[in-house]
């Protein structure tokens, strides 16, 4: 079946600038470098070996980088800065986050970082979506990168400051928005419903879906993305691969989603997906970025990469053709909800 697919297969250029509608100043690469990872998330990684994933993803033309104070507790932001710093400061765009301030945790200092990064824990995490956090957290932001601007800035999991996002937090952002401190505002959530709200309630530009809109899983056809349309509200998918279980051509069985280990249900339904993936000729990565990236209302998919082979990889599979035919395929099979919106 694979060779009876292969004339009719489809792929648009994989790294070019989209301007985002409400913000058209603002301009992301379809590919983006999440730097989660620069933070030493899981474990510990060298400035060298993170310099050199930066490096390579600038080869390949990704001109858009996420960081956040989360991250490694600064660490991804002062890394990122200095990877970035002697560049053209017009030709990328670089998107960091408000919600956490980092406080100097001294009685700590000698223990790791609780969250998940290999650092140590010198620093705490306090949430603060006041107008004045909002101020404090981007200049700190600014001091740690030593960019001379922040192109992006969204909020950052405010799942349970809903009313403080809404009332302070994001006037605060429209307020350096319109004195041209910033170029764009929005939030970054592992869910979509809040983010539907900021979408329907609030002067956002952007929006970063994590997890919510994958192959996997696709809860954000529901309300986010045609709220997003809509309000020409752009989204940048991240957690494409549902933090790892979309990451390998066949799903191991220690797959972690959602940062936790796998359920056997999404499991089996991964290796189902993965299978038809098989049958037309494609693998299970390349699907899911082929999926993600389809929609009308998605500007950029934000990818982890850890690595300069992990940069060319990831290069590899979104350049992957994937056969039209996979996606009724997929629908027939009850394994996606929706056939992608527009040709992937």
């Amino acid at each position: 079946m694979a060779q009876d697919q292969q004339h009719n297969r489809s792929g648009p250029p994989v790294i070019r600038p989209v301007a985002l509608p409400r913000r058209p100043a603002v301009e992301v690469s379809t590919l983006s470098f999440g730097a989660a990872q620069a933070g030493s998330l899981y474990r510990a990684r060298s400035d060298e070996d993170v310099a050199a994933a930066i490096d390579a993803a600038w080869d390949v033309g990704i001109r858009y980088f996420d960081t956040a104070p989360h991250y490694g507790l600064g660490l991804s932001e002062r890394r990122l800065g200095a990877a970035l710093r002697s560049r053209p400061r017009d030709e990328y765009v670089v998107s960091t986050k408000v919600g956490r301030l980092l406080v100097p945790s001294p009685d700590t200092a000698h223990l790791r970082d609780p969250d998940g990064f290999d650092v140590p824990a010198d620093r705490r995490r306090v949430w603060d979506f006041s107008r004045d956090g909002v101020r404090r957290s981007l200049d700190e932001s600014l001091t740690r990168t030593g960019l001379d601007r922040i192109d992006i800035v969204y909020l950052h999991d405010p799942d349970d400051h809903a009313e403080q996002a809404i009332s302070e937090a994001i006037p605060a952002l429209v307020e350096l928005r319109e004195q041209n401190v910033i170029g764009a505002i929005g939030a970054g959530m592992n869910q979509s419903r809040m983010l539907t709200r900021l979408v329907e309630e609030t002067d956002v530009d952007v929006v970063m879906c994590a997890g919510r809109f994958t192959l996997l899983e696709q809860g954000a056809l529901a309300d986010l993305l045609p709220a997003a349309l809509r309000h020409d509200v752009a989204v940048v998918v991240a957690g494409v691969y549902n933090s790892g279980l979309l990451a390998r051509d066949r799903p191991p069985t220690n797959a972690s989603y959602n940062y936790a280990q796998a359920p056997t249900e999404l499991l089996d339904r991964a290796n189902r997906i993965a299978g038809v993936c098989e049958e037309y000729g494609t693998t299970l990565p390349a699907a899911a970025l082929a999926y993600a990236r389809a929609h009308p209302a998605v500007v950029s998919l934000t990818i982890g990469m850890a690595s300069a082979r992990q940069v060319h990889e990831t290069v590899q599979r979104a350049s992957a053709a994937i056969p039209a035919a996979l996606w009724p395929a997929l629908h027939r099979a009850g394994l996606i909800s929706q056939l992608p919106l527009t040709s992937a």
